[in-house]
């Protein structure tokens, strides 16, 4: 409530001059999972709801780009899924919970895009804007470290592994680890100085080791995909005088890349390895890579094949599978979960969240974290939905245009003597 009421009165003081809005919005996405480990929330889904809360005001004062028309649009057709879900759910069904959990992420991220879309931002002042939703998460890893067991103390689960991530949720926590080791990666490239280079690596070491011991592989792959797809644009754009300090300093993250693996591996016995290679503890390849994933998706495309154009309503889902598998359980795919619950306008909805994106990315391209962003929302909503706000707000970050003015400087006139 604290965090909460601090940015509230800098955002209204400041009338969102500096674009406080979208970094306290970046600071509550990179901190949500921290706060609701340690039941910091008022309810579940507060760090969604404050993300929509922060942006609109910030939109208030600021307004939003005329060219938002694609995002207002998504909206709109997000909402006759709730119409329809008051007839499908069942009356045993808690309508309001099963609705708030499904529809909020989506909800954020198209105020996310609103605010972002077409919106311009000092290359400083995005800096600034990830630095905000870096420091929670070096918060949450640090606290990892304090509160939970050394691993040579407990019994690894090589299906998520709850004793590395304070009986939290290992997806989450693999998730959001994740993009802070992403970051930091970042800021390997972008920031040219030795003090905070090292501090980085070292936080970027601690960070890849809690990640990885969660035994949640979808936040560690994401996180390596889009490390790789911010460096393609970032090497790109890069002239020939700075490749080789980049190529030195690729070689450097490699190299902790392997000593983090090592690390993790002797520490859990090998365990790891297995893991990732889709074994068991006896070393045998499982038949599943998925862990389940892939029936929960067949059910959402047989409901969508039954319920084209409707759908079957916003958070009936869980009541579905309930039917059908006989397991209550929470969608992993937000794909599969847009066609099923929403049907057709859910495929429009998709397309526009797809398209949209890769429009202003091929009329601009001054955002070598684009491709980085939109992957990151991709991967993150195929192999855990939209649980948290983050792949909802980083989406946002990708559509903002960067302004460099170091390389746009004013010219000014000198005047005549008199």
């Amino acid at each position: 409530m604290g965090i909460m009421a601090s940015f509230l009165f800098v955002i209204i003081d400041r009338k969102n001059k500096g674009n406080e809005a979208l970094m306290a919005a970046a600071y509550i996405a990179g901190g949500e999972v921290f706060f609701r480990q340690t039941s910091a929330v008022v309810f579940y889904e507060t760090g969604k709801y404050a993300v929509i809360l922060f942006l609109l005001i910030g939109m208030f004062f600021k307004g939003a780009s005329s060219k938002t028309v694609p995002y207002w649009l998504y909206l709109l057709m997000l909402f006759p899924g709730v119409v329809v879900a008051s007839m499908t759910i069942s009356y045993d069904g808690d309508f309001r919970k099963l609705v708030a959990f499904n529809i909020s992420g989506p909800v954020c991220l198209g105020v996310s895009a609103l605010y972002c879309y077409y919106k311009k931002i000092k290359r400083e002042d995005f800096q600034r804007v990830l630095l905000m939703m870096l420091m929670p998460l070096v918060a949450q890893m640090m606290y990892l470290y304090f509160y939970t067991p050394s691993m040579d103390d407990v019994r690894i689960s090589l299906s998520g592994n709850y004793a590395a991530t304070g009986g939290f949720g290992p997806n989450q926590i693999s998730s959001v680890l994740g993009l802070g080791v992403f970051l930091l990666c970042t800021r390997l490239f972008s920031i040219r100085d030795r003090l905070i280079n090292t501090i980085d690596m070292l936080l970027l070491i601690m960070m890849g080791y809690r990640a990885l011991i969660t035994f949640s592989r979808g936040g560690v792959l994401t996180a390596i995909v889009c490390v790789v797809c911010f460096l393609i644009f970032f090497y790109y754009k890069q002239d020939a005088k700075r490749i080789e300090g980049t190529n030195i300093r690729i070689f450097a993250m490699g190299a902790l890349f392997l000593v983090v693996w090592f690390f993790s591996s002797m520490k859990t016995s090998g365990l790891i390895f297995n893991r990732y290679t889709n074994r068991n503890a006896a070393g045998e390849l499982k038949e599943d890579i998925t862990t389940g994933r892939v029936e929960i998706i067949e059910t959402e495309l047989t409901a969508f094949y039954h319920h084209p154009i409707t759908g079957i309503g916003v958070g009936k889902g869980r009541e579905y599978r309930k039917e059908h598998l006989g397991i209550g359980i929470n969608t992993h795919n937000e794909i599969s979960r847009l066609l099923s619950e929403h049907g057709i306008l859910g495929i429009v909805a998709l397309c526009i969240l797809i398209f949209v994106p890769i429009v202003f990315w091929f009329k601009f391209q001054n955002n070598y974290y684009f491709l980085a962003f939109v992957a990151f929302w991709f991967l993150t909503i195929n192999h855990s939905a939209m649980r948290i706000a983050q792949p909802a707000f980083v989406y946002g970050l990708a559509l903002l245009y960067i302004v460099d003015e170091k390389k746009n400087p004013v010219h000014r006139k000198r005047l005549a003597s008199q």
